[in-house]
């Protein structure tokens, strides 16, 4: 079992920044991939960024440059620095971990940017 707890969703505007961060209640070290995933209303949940346990990152075209995936082992949490901010951003962010074959999330943090 795995309890993740995001934090650091806010109103800001575009061009701004935001730092998003990730925590497990289980050693991040042992988890496969931990993620950034966000959905936009009326929208399916994307991927936005993930981190392998090695890692390696990945990002979706439409962030990349401007976002960037981290983790702190010690800290059991995971980030997601997110810069120059667009409207299009506008979403709930969530965070995911697999462990194995299962995968957990967190509850989510708003972030909407203002136009």
């Amino acid at each position: 079992q795995v309890q993740l707890v995001e934090a650091g969703g806010d109103l800001v505007q575009a061009g701004g920044s935001l730092r998003l961060s990730c925590a497990s209640s289980r050693s991040i070290s042992s988890l496969n991939v931990m993620g950034w995933y966000r959905q936009a209303p009326g929208k399916q949940r994307e991927l936005v960024a993930s981190i392998t346990k090695g890692g390696t990152t990945d990002y979706a075209d439409s962030v990349k440059g401007r976002f960037t995936i981290s983790r702190d082992n010690a800290k059991n949490t995971v980030y997601l620095q997110m810069n120059t901010l667009k409207p299009e951003d506008t979403a709930v962010y969530y965070c995911q971990a697999r462990l194995q074959i299962l995968n957990y999330w967190g509850q989510g943090t708003q972030v909407t940017v203002s136009s």
